[in-house]
């Protein structure tokens, strides 16, 4: 199967684990002294657009939808599964607030760490420094990927999109529990709910997925990446 170029994916494909080995174990125990574990159930919010940004967030295990949002309308900037992080934006210059909004897609456990520490860290540690200006670069593409997606795809593509970056980025796996609502999964597509229900029964009649309750199993990969190549 080929693999998906990951150009308008949901979330990215970083590890940052790779930031971290470039710390001392002195500096690692910065982070263990300036840490505050918090578990969230599905639905509670982690960070608000606006609000005074005091920490970065890594996410421990769980699954996290960015967003922003206005009194109106929502748009999903991407999700962030174990392993992944919330807030880099926030470490720019004259930056002291969130600028998305974070709401745990299931329950999630994070652990915020300290921005003032984080700052200190970046400035002191070069190698550092240069992962996490990586992380940023490697978001603001996919971001970039995303938008292109929205404007330029079919909703079949969208799909197709969203459904090989569930199962290659956020579950590893050609068979997953999705914990999002069909209009959860219209919001990530930038489709209606409508839209969403009538192309999975259609992926589901060609036989490219199978779905049972929450349980979503892709059965051709190589034609899903082909329709959202085209699509």
């Amino acid at each position: 199967m080929k693999e998906n170029s990951g150009f308008s994916s949901c979330t990215l494909s970083y590890d940052m684990n790779t930031c971290f080995e470039k710390l001392s174990d002195e500096e690692l125990m910065l982070f263990e002294n300036n840490k505050l574990e918090v578990t969230y159930k599905k639905g509670e919010i982690l960070c608000k657009q606006g609000a005074f940004a005091s920490h970065i967030t890594f996410i421990c295990n769980g699954l996290v939808r960015l967003y922003l949002e206005d009194e109106v309308n929502t748009l999903t900037l991407q999700l962030i599964p174990s392993g992944g992080i919330i807030g880099l934006t926030s470490l720019t210059k004259n930056s002291n607030i969130f600028h998305y909004s974070a709401m745990a897609y299931q329950d999630t456990t994070a652990q915020h760490l300290d921005i003032s520490m984080f700052h200190h860290l970046v400035q002191s540690n070069a190698a550092f420094a240069t992962e996490i200006t990586n992380v940023l670069c490697d978001s603001t593409l996919q971001t970039y990927g995303r938008f292109f997606s929205f404007m330029h795809k079919q909703s079949y593509g969208r799909m197709a999109d969203t459904l090989m970056c569930l199962a290659t980025r956020i579950f590893n796996s050609m068979e997953f529990d999705l914990p999002l609502s069909r209009k959860e999964l219209a919001d990530l597509t930038g489709l209606s709910q409508e839209s969403v229900i009538r192309i999975l029964k259609k992926f589901k009649d060609e036989n490219l997925i199978e779905i049972e309750g929450k349980t979503y199993r892709i059965n051709d990969g190589d034609k899903l990446n082909e329709i959202s190549q085209h699509g």
